[in-house]
């Protein structure tokens, strides 16, 4: 399966106590670095976050969103701070008791005070949050990794059609060189002919420079590793993985061939189709720019 390296992907899970919302987001990077946007109750976990992602995603660049939610929490405990309250008893007390006041301390009068209680926070129970964190990142890396297969078929069918185009193309020059060198040695002959007017011309003289022409303007060589690169292309996206910088390898490689065909050949034809396929290479290299 080929990847593209632009991709979104959003998991869900919540329970009695928890909300959790995460969102992935990839774009392209050269190398695999991974962000993350997290509340500091996940902190401990961030470790355990890169390596599932890291199992699925090779390259890009991904940032990881939280949305999270206490829907309720019961570790929190409040206890009367007896100690506290008995010394606010007694000296209540002893004021009543000067003053000759016959009420006694009341319940409100007693806890109206913060250090009359004792709030206790526990810490949540690691087990549990994990447990929610897993259920919420595995579908958002899940749909993450479906939309980059999806986006990355998209690319390989424009590649390949792309490469159908520099194909072809090479198979026209192809078939056309053998024409272009018997126009050369007819216009070398008119030209020769031209020039010594009725003086008899050396056939071997003119046959010895149209080989070393014919040698120089030879883009069989090109052409033979261009058709390798096409079978090679081809091998290495049915292999399917992280392709991107093989393909962006073999990319150069085409161009390298494509601009010595075209300083080779002095073909006007052939310098367009040069053209053309040095186009097609670009938007082909542009593309793999955003395969894995």
């Amino acid at each position: 399966m080929i990847r593209s390296m632009t991709g979104y992907g959003k998991g869900n899970f919540e329970n009695d106590k928890y909300k959790l919302e995460i969102e992935i987001k990839s774009v392209n990077h050269r190398y695999n670095d991974i962000i993350l946007k997290m509340p500091k109750k996940f902190f401990q976990f961030e470790d355990f976050i890169k390596s599932e992602i890291k199992k699925d995603v090779k390259r890009g660049r991904v940032e990881v969103y939280f949305n999270f939610v206490e829907i309720a929490s019961d570790n929190i405990s409040i206890k009367p701070n007896f100690a506290v309250i008995d010394k606010y008893y007694d000296a209540y007390s002893k004021i009543s008791k000067k003053y000759d006041l016959k009420d006694k301390p009341s319940l409100s009068l007693l806890t109206k005070n913060q250090d009359s209680f004792i709030i206790e926070i526990e810490e949540d129970d690691e087990k549990e949050v994990l447990e929610v964190l897993k259920n919420a990142l595995r579908p958002a890396i899940t749909n993450l990794i479906d939309m980059r297969n999806t986006e990355g078929e998209k690319l390989l069918v424009d590649i390949m059609e792309r490469i159908k185009i520099i194909s072809e193309l090479v198979e026209i020059i192809e078939n056309k060189s053998p024409e272009i060198l018997i126009n050369h040695k007819n216009k070398m002959r008119e030209r020769v002919n031209e020039i010594l007017d009725k003086i008899e011309i050396d056939d071997n003289r003119l046959a010895q420079e149209i080989a070393i022409y014919a040698d120089k303007t030879n883009v069989t060589e090109e052409i033979v590793r261009l058709k390798s690169h096409f079978k090679q292309f081809e091998l290495i996206i049915n292999q399917g993985g992280d392709v991107g910088r093989k393909l962006d390898f073999l990319v150069q490689e085409l161009n390298r061939e494509v601009n010595t065909i075209g300083s080779k050949s002095p073909d006007i034809d052939i310098s367009n189709y040069v053209v053309n396929m040095k186009s097609e290479i670009e938007k082909i290299r542009e593309q793999i720019q955003n395969l894995e």
